[in-house]
């Protein structure tokens, strides 16, 4: 079992209903010819026993709940670094949009920099200056 400071383990993918299990193990035989065995002697090849590791580190797992299993499977590196790269898509995303907001508004000089609650605020009274010069 895993204690909190220990994270999940990536399991392999999981062969099709097609395959046999003995199929990456180089034959159906076993890795010693004419003894039925392979590495190991149990009649299993490296992947399977893998396999099986990961299902006993599922079973491990059953028992915890929901929210102890999510908190487990996000301190893995590959989801903080997919977390990453899609909080950094999304900023960038959010500076593109203040950006082109910036280049509607007018400004002297038109070059000043703004930071984003000016840009909001300069908008805001904008937008109220256009609805003025509609009503009149």
């Amino acid at each position: 079992m895993l204690n909190s400071d220990q994270t999940e383990i990536d399991l392999p993918p999981t062969h099709s209903e097609s395959e046999s299990v003995f199929s990456d193990c180089g034959g159906g035989g076993g890795g010693r010819a004419g003894t039925g065995e392979d590495a190991g002697g149990l009649g299993l090849c490296p992947q399977s026993r893998v396999a099986e590791a990961g299902e006993a580190v599922k079973k491990d797992l059953q028992h915890l709940s929901r929210e102890e299993r999510r908190r487990r499977r996000r301190a893995t590196a590959k989801y903080r670094t997919a977390h990453a790269t899609r909080e950094r898509i999304r900023v960038e995303a959010f500076n593109m949009a203040f950006a082109e907001l910036r280049k509607l508004l007018p400004t002297l000089p038109p070059d000043k920099k703004l930071s984003k609650i000016e840009i909001l605020r300069l908008a805001i009274c904008y937008i109220s200056y256009l609805n003025h010069v509609l009503d009149v």
